[in-house]
């Protein structure tokens, strides 16, 4: 299978600041890229887990007795951690979004570049796919997704068009998808609007700020005092998410201050927002949308 070179490698691993006897988790397995430089670092006695909901991750186990992969959602972090006996770790790594793998499996519905069915389900065992979002959301819920998720402004007619072409026929693929949508795709910004909408309807059909939110809530409580927190987004919904969680410890609105005017933020941010290298991005084209944000356990010391 080709999963491509890990993104931002040696930065993320480097914010994890990594103990050889401690117990690490990479929440977004994949090909296993991130995961191999942990256990690099690691000595005999430290542990690493990885989370992955996608069946295909399962054939890039490493075999390491020191690793074990958990096939399930990172929304779970918690739960799965305390069935192997692990309350407290040293560090947790994201690398959010689709891999590079998903991407260019033309079948799972993900890219703009193939064809292929409208899928886009990350757990194949999930029951809506995007072929559920697109034929049978309402126009109004439709428009809802494409404007919070896509960022796009003219939404509601996107929706509109979606939900008169549909009842023609059914769209089940990706390139019916793009035909039906042509005429908001002019020539000078066709890519960047059909990434827009596939992005929307993937989010949708993962839930995948739901799950973002879910795990860095319970970040504070399972990261041992002076762990770290490593997280590579792709997109400004996701940074956007990371950035506030870090600097305030919600998602909206600000955070209650005390008599003396100071707050409890559990988390405090590790350094500066770390953007990959245009070499980087020369060798990896996936990198060149990539940020890196760091974090630890805030202290009263």
């Amino acid at each position: 299978m080709n999963y491509h070179n890990p993104v931002l490698l040696d930065q993320s691993i480097d914010a994890l600041s990594i103990k050889e006897d401690g117990v690490y988790v990479d929440v977004t397995f994949g090909g296993g890229g991130h995961s191999k430089e942990i256990l690099n670092r690691l000595g005999e006695n430290g542990k690493l887990f990885g989370f992955d909901q996608d069946p295909d991750a399962q054939g890039n186990i490493i075999d390491d007795a020191r690793f074990v992969l958990i096939p399930e959602n990172f929304r779970y972090i918690s739960r799965f951690l305390r069935f192997h006996g692990v309350r407290k770790v040293d560090g947790v790594l994201a690398d959010l979004g689709v891999s590079s793998h998903q991407f260019d499996e033309a079948e799972r519905g993900f890219s703009t570049r193939f064809d292929g069915d409208l899928d886009m389900r990350m757990n194949q065992k999930s029951k809506i796919s995007a072929k559920e979002v697109v034929n049978t959301y309402s126009e109004e819920k439709l428009a809802d997704i494409l404007f919070m998720y896509g960022e796009l402004r003219n939404s509601r007619n996107i929706a509109k068009t979606i939900v008169e072409k549909r009842a023609e026929e059914k769209i089940n693929t990706s390139l019916q998808l793009r035909k039906v949508l042509q005429k908001y795709l002019p020539k000078a910004k066709e890519h960047k609007i059909i990434a827009q909408i596939f992005q929307a309807i993937r989010i949708e059909v993962n839930e995948e700020l739901d799950v973002l939110k879910e795990f860095l809530e319970q970040i504070p409580n399972l990261l041992k005092e002076e762990g770290r927190l490593s997280v590579i987004s792709y997109h400004s919904l996701e940074d956007r998410l990371v950035k506030r969680f870090i600097h305030t410890g919600l998602f909206k609105g600000e955070p209650e201050k005390d008599a003396f005017g100071r707050s409890n933020e559990p988390l405090k941010r590790v350094g500066k927002l770390i953007v990959p290298t245009p070499e980087e991005v020369k060798i990896n084209n996936r990198a060149r949308s990539a940020k890196l944000r760091i974090a630890t356990l805030k202290t009263n010391k």
